[in-house]
C-alpha cells in the first residue's frame, strides 16, 4: 500500500518553499500513512465485532493493537536503515534466507493490494450509504463504480503525492474536530453491546485484536516507498523512512485511541447494517454539518488508500516484467506487464487489479467487515518474513539486543496470523498468497533464475532512471 510515483523537484532548488525538505517530508509522509489512517474507518468496528459488543473490553484490544504496531515499526526501524534505498520486507527476506525467498513478501503484498482496494472501496460506499441510507439496495454496485471510478483515475496518470497528504490532513483535522465537539456531547446508547465476550475477558482481548489488525496495513509501506525519493541519499531517505513511520504511529495510534475512549463514554455499539460505528460516533458527537464533512472526508481518504495500491500494485507487476536494462535481459513476467501508456501507466495491471478486486467485493457482498477478516493476514505474511529476515541478520552479525528484539517481534506477529488463521475463512488470503507465490517461482526457474528479485518491491517505487541493479544489496551503516 504505497502511494503515487509522482517525484517532486530536489529540495532546495529554485522553485521555491513548495520544493524545500519540510514539504517534501510531509508530502511523502502523510501520502504514505493513507492507508493506515484510512484503516480506523472499519478497524475499531471489526474489533468491537469480535468482542461480541462489549464495549468494556474495546480499549484494551485498540492499546493492545497500537501497541504491536509501535512493536512492528521498532523493528522496521532497523530495516529502513539496512535498506534505505527501499525494498521492505522481500529485499530482507531475499538476502537472509535466499532470493527465491523473496516471492513469499511479493505474494503478499499482492494480495495486499487487491484486498486493500476492495476493502477500501467497500468501506467508501459503506461510509456513503451510512450517511445517505437510501442507497443501502445499491451497495455492491456503488463500490463497483468506486472501484472503477478509481481504476480509471490511475489509467490516466498519478493523481500525485500531493493529493494523498491532502486527503490524509483533511481526515485528521476533521476527526480532531468530531473528537473534541464529542467531549460534551450527551451520551445516548445506540447500536447494540453486550457485557459477554464469549471468553474470559483477557481470552476475549487476545482473540478479538488480530482481527483490528488490520489497522497495521500500510505501516511497511515506508520501507519501499523510500525509493520513491531519488532526489535524496541514502542518510536523507533513512531519515524520511523512520520519520515516516514513528509519525504514522502517532497519528494512527492517537486518533485510533481517541475515536475508541469516545466511542466508549458516548456507548456507540456494533452499528446498523446500513450504517457504521464511525459514522453513528460522528453523528452523535458533531454538529450536521461537520458529520456530513467527516463522512465526505472518510470516503475520499479510503478512496486514496485504493488509488495508492492501484498504483503499487501494477507497478510491482512491471517491476516483474521482462525487460532490458544495463545487465541484460531481466524480469519473470510477460513483456506486456510492463507496457505503459502515455501516463506511464501500466495499464493491463491496473485491468488486472480492477477485475481481482471487483470479484472480491462481489463475494463479499460488498460488506467491508467480511473484508475485514481476511485482511490482515497477507501484510502479516511480510510482516513476518521481514522480521525473520532481520533476526537473522542481527544473530549473523552477533547483535543480541537486536535479535531479541527481532525475536518478539517475529512472535508477536506470528500469533496475530495464527489466531486470524485459525477463524478458518482467511486461510483464503493465505492460500492466495502462497499460490501467487508459487507462480512467480516457477516462472522465475523458467526464467533462468535472474538475480535482483528481492528489489523488485524497490524498483516498484522508483522512477526507471532509478531502478537499481539486479545484484544490488544495501549494508546497514
Amino acid at each position: 500500500m504505497s502511494p503515487d510515483h509522482q517525484h517532486p523537484a530536489v529540495p532546495g532548488g529554485t522553485r521555491g518553499w513548495l520544493h524545500t525538505r519540510p514539504v517534501l517530508l510531509v508530502a511523502f509522509a502523510f501520502a504514505v500513512m493513507a492507508d493506515p489512517v484510512s484503516s480506523v474507518a472499519y478497524a475499531i468496528e471489526a474489533a468491537l465485532r469480535a468482542l461480541h459488543g462489549d464495549l468494556d473490553l474495546l480499549l484494551p484490544t485498540m492499546g493492545l493493537v497500537v501497541a504491536l504496531i509501535g512493536l512492528v515499526i521498532v523493528n522496521y526501524h532497523q530495516l529502513v536503515a539496512r535498506y534505505p534505498g527501499g525494498g521492505g520486507a522481500a529485499a530482507a527476506a531475499g538476502e537472509a534466507f535466499g532470493e527465491a525467498w523473496a516471492f513469499v513478501p511479493i505474494g503478499a503484498l499482492i494480495v495486499d493490494f487487491v484486498l486493500t482496494i476492495a476493502i477500501s472501496s467497500a468501506a467508501g460506499a459503506s461510509a456513503i450509504i451510512a450517511y445517505l441510507p437510501a442507497a443501502a439496495p445499491w451497495r455492491i454496485p456503488l463500490a463497483l463504480a468506486l472501484t472503477a471510478a478509481v481504476a480509471g483515475l490511475t489509467w490516466f496518470g498519478h493523481l500525485g503525492r500531493a493529493v494523498f497528504a491532502a486527503m490524509t490532513l483533511a481526515f485528521i483535522a476533521v476527526t480532531t474536530l468530531v473528537l473534541i465537539d464529542g467531549l460534551n456531547a450527551p451520551v445516548h446508547p445506540s447500536g447494540t453491546t453486550t457485557h459477554t465476550p464469549g471468553h474470559w475477558a483477557p481470552l476475549a482481548v487476545a482473540l478479538a485484536f488480530p482481527v483490528a489488525m488490520a489497522l497495521a496495513t500500510g505501516v511497511e509501506a515506508p520501507s519501499s516507498a523510500i525509493a520513491q525519493l531519488g532526489q535524496l541519499d541514502d542518510k536523507g531517505r533513512r531519515r524520511f523512512g523512520r520519520t515516516t513511520l514513528w509519525l504514522t504511529l502517532v497519528i494512527v495510534g492517537t486518533i485510533t485511541l481517541g475515536m475508541t475512549a469516545e466511542a466508549v463514554h458516548l456507548r456507540i455499539g456494533i452499528p446498523a447494517p446500513d450504517s457504521t460505528q464511525i459514522a453513528d460516533l460522528a453523528q452523535r458527537a458533531a454538529p450536521k454539518a461537520l458529520y456530513a464533512i467527516f463522512q465526505l472526508a472518510t470516503a475520499l481518504l479510503l478512496l486514496s488508500a485504493a488509488s495508492s495500491s492501484f498504483q503499487a500494485g501494477p507497478g510491482l507487476l512491471k517491476a516483474l516484467a521482462r525487460h532490458h536494462d544495463q545487465d541484460g535481459d531481466t524480469g519473470i513476467l510477460p513483456t506486456p506487464w510492463g507496457t505503459t501508456n502515455r501516463h506511464h501507466t501500466p495499464y493491463w495491471g491496473v485491468l488486472a487489479f480492477l477485475l481481482a478486486s471487483a470479484a472480491v467485493i462481489t463475494a463479499a457482498g460488498g460488506q467491508d467487515q467480511r473484508l475485514v477478516l481476511f485482511y490482515a493476514v497477507s501484510v502479516f505474511m511480510a510482516f513476518l518474513a521481514g522480521l525473520l529476515a532481520m533476526a537473522r541478520f542481527a544473530a549473523r552479525e552477533h547483535h543480541h539486543g537486536h535479535l531479541a528484539l527481532n525475536a518478539v517481534g517475529a512472535l508477536a506477529v506470528a500469533f496475530t496470523l495464527a489466531v486470524n488463521l485459525a477463524r478458518g475463512e482467511p486461510l483464503a488470503s493465505l492460500a492466495a498468497a502462497l499460490f501467487i507465490a508459487a507462480i512467480l517461482h516457477r516462472l522465475w526457474i523458467r526464467a533462468g533464475r535472474p538475480r535482483g528479485i528481492r528489489n523488485a518491491a524497490a524498483n516498484a517505487e522508483a522512477t526507471p532512471g532509478q531502478a537499481q541493479s539486479t545484484d544490488a544489496a544495501h549494508r546497514p551503516t
